[in-house]
């Protein structure tokens, strides 16, 4: 399919074709779905944890005699029951990780891009590069072309300008080709991909 390449000074400056079995997809939302939660499991840190009664400190043997107190019976100090013990059934320390087949993973970002491409919100622009780091510039350029909040993914290295640039800017966010994934796709309303960025995103999917 046929898609219009603009410049950052919203002018047109030609036309690519989009690959048809990357770009034109069927949208799997189950797919991109799994995917998304694969993604924010892997970000969990897992470090939650409480001390169980084999964990806090106290005495092992009985707090006090087991008749003649008018208290009921306790064994033990560390016991849940007891103050300053131990927590039952607490969080530990985990791994809240899980595989996900990688052909689903391919699938779901090829959905992802499809989805933005069906939706009208893809755009391809000719390079996104700045001579100078100055987020007034680049705040100016977006608000004419009325991205809103944006991704834009750039081809193997980012222009470092440009993303210094776009850091100060909330709502855009700047990813290199190889960091390009679904949940940052579909979290951004408007979905920005360089020339550079259309070819690799070819080659990887391909």
């Amino acid at each position: 399919m046929k898609c219009d390449i603009i410049s950052l000074d919203n002018k047109k400056t030609g036309s690519i074709d989009l690959d048809d079995a990357i770009f034109g997809v069927e949208v799997r939302r189950d797919l991109m779905a799994r995917t998304v939660n694969w993604q924010l499991a892997k970000r969990r840190a897992g470090t939650h944890k409480t001390k169980s009664r084999a964990e806090v400190s106290g005495r092992k043997g009985k707090p006090f005699k087991q008749k003649g107190t008018g208290r009921a019976r306790q064994g033990t100090a560390r016991a849940s029951q007891m103050r300053g013990g131990g927590v039952v059934f607490g969080p530990v320390l985990r791994d809240h990780g899980h595989s996900l087949q990688k052909k689903v993973r391919v699938l779901a970002l090829k959905s992802a891009l499809s989805c933005k491409q069906a939706e009208g919100k893809l755009i391809v622009v000719d390079d996104a590069k700045l001579k100078q780091p100055k987020t007034s510039d680049l705040s100016k350029k977006l608000s004419k072309l009325g991205w809103g909040k944006a991704l834009v993914i750039d081809g193997a290295e980012v222009d470092q300008n440009f993303a210094l640039a776009a850091s100060n800017i909330i709502g855009v966010d700047v990813l290199p080709t190889i960091g390009a994934n679904v949940y940052d796709i579909m979290r951004r309303d408007t979905l920005v991909l360089t020339k550079e960025a259309v070819e690799k995103l070819v080659e990887r999917l391909k």
